[in-house]
């Protein structure tokens, strides 16, 4: 058994059988290969259910809100950072929550994965830096640093930025030169090219609101397409309607975003949502020095006003 797993088991066990936690929220194994999926526990007897891969994509900070008893959740860097700004904007409170840190090797890209089979996957298995993926015709062993999900290849905060305990050993972070490569080839596009980039990326949006619904972010009581006085957008297949919704949930996420990819990861049309979140969390770098979720005791730029703000914009 991988030693984090057995690690995450027996902090679980331990937490669970001495009353420090009413339940256990982490990974279970999926009923598919490459899925897992969110689980709470409530028993020493169930830890056995508790898996962690690279799969495990999802952010469990989603599950942080309205809970009821002090609660433990598995937490990787970006998961930590969420729980962090839930904090901050007064979702929970820190002695709710004991957080279990696990750093964070990257999370794989199920479709770039199942792109090198002609037919279904019907096994995943993970050693290391090696994923031995079989379909129904072949099998295959695929380094896993080739098959990551982008935003993970990017990623530079894998430890936990916030956790009671550790179930591994803290991680080398990345230091990267450029963090923003995809964000400067959008920007090197003329406007019509970008708007074009923008319209052929919602084109098979389905609004399932997976995206919304993965994300640590939106928890709005009615979220603003939902609103029916005024209505704000409309709800069906409409093109500017489908373009509202994915713009304005990307400005109500400015300078909160973690870069998680949780929205990627429950998209079922394999879009790349990020690509709505990636300038605006550029531009609170560069704008502001501003990583959301590193720090418990300051609030998003653009949650405060200072009358020291940079007016220039002011003409």
């Amino acid at each position: 058994m991988d030693t984090c797993i057995k690690k995450i088991r027996e902090l679980a066990a331990d937490l669970l059988d001495k009353g420090e936690v009413e339940r256990v929220i982490g990974f279970a194994k999926g009923t598919i290969p490459m899925a897992t999926s969110p689980i709470s526990i409530g028993s020493k007897q169930e830890v056995d259910k508790l898996v962690f891969n690279s799969t495990c994509g999802l952010n469990l900070a989603n599950f942080a809100r309205n809970l009821k008893g002090k609660t433990a959740i598995i937490a990787k860097g970006c998961d930590s950072r969420n729980i962090v700004t839930h904090i901050v904007e007064n979702q929970i409170k820190r002695d709710q929550i004991y957080i279990i840190g696990v750093p964070c090797t990257g999370m794989v890209d199920k479709f770039k994965i199942a792109s090198r089979f002609k037919d279904e996957i019907t096994q995943f298995e993970e050693a290391g830096d090696t994923l031995t993926v079989s379909s129904l015709s072949e099998t295959k062993e695929l380094k896993k640093q080739d098959y990551l999900r982008e935003n993970c290849s990017l990623c530079t905060h894998r430890n936990p930025v916030l956790y009671d305990v550790l179930a591994a050993e803290l991680i080398e972070e990345q230091v990267l030169e450029n963090p923003f490569p995809d964000v400067d080839r959008i920007e090197a596009l003329d406007p019509e090219a970008k708007w074009q980039h923008f319209s052929d990326l919602t084109k098979n949006c389905i609004r399932c609101y997976a995206c919304r619904n993965a994300c640590p972010l939106c928890y709005c009581p009615t979220c603003f397409v939902d609103e029916a006085g005024p209505q704000w957008v409309g709800k069906g297949q409409n093109k500017t309607d489908v373009d509202t919704f994915h713009f304005l949930r990307a400005f109500h996420c400015a300078g909160r975003c973690t870069d998680c990819g949780a929205c990627v990861e429950a998209c079922p049309m394999g879009i790349n949502v990020r690509d709505f979140t990636r300038k605006l969390n550029k531009d609170a770098l560069e704008l502001f020095g501003w990583e959301a979720g590193l720090d418990i005791t300051k609030r998003p730029p653009l949650d405060t006003y200072s009358p020291d703000d940079p007016n220039d914009f002011i003409k």
